[in-house]
């Protein structure tokens, strides 16, 4: 399975394109909050922890849910995020936290990490490989805070 991480400088912003229309059904929405919230307890414990509230449970389980209805939403199943939250607009959201070239690294390894374990439960490469494409440029535009490297992935 290919889930390479390209390289990411503050400003980039290429076309995003949405996972295969397929994933959703075949992973079915109850695996894929818990892959969501699997990643989550990854992220607890990351050298990018700062960045969520892992201090406050309500908080923290508010975030996985957030982070899932807008997954969920985004790989074409309801509007969850919308409903509850308004339109998306990522890039305001996440204004208020310093979002590295290498926090989107680590952010995306861990995902990768809970990706690979959905082989397990017969989700093909193809719908996996197509959510992470989405992941991998759609982090791009999430990073927000030049680099502390003159070269970042």
């Amino acid at each position: 399975m290919n889930l390479t991480i390209t390289p990411s400088r503050l400003g980039d912003k290429p076309p995003v394109t949405k996972a295969y229309p397929e994933f959703l059904p075949q992973i079915g929405e109850e695996r894929f909050r818990k892959m969501v919230s699997d990643h989550y307890e990854l992220l607890k414990n990351s050298s990018i922890k700062e960045l969520f509230p892992i201090d406050d449970p309500e908080e923290f389980e508010a975030a996985k849910k957030h982070a899932a209805d807008f997954m969920i939403q985004i790989c074409g199943g309801p509007a969850y995020f919308n409903a509850s939250r308004g339109a998306p607009q990522m890039g305001r959201r996440h204004a208020p936290f310093a979002i590295t070239a290498e926090a989107r690294i680590v952010w995306l390894e861990l995902y990768a990490q809970v990706l690979s374990r959905l082989i397990e439960d017969g989700v093909s490469e193809a719908n996996i490989e197509s959510f992470w494409h989405y992941l991998e440029v759609f982090s791009k535009h999430m990073v927000n805070t030049p680099s502390n490297n003159t070269f970042a992935f």
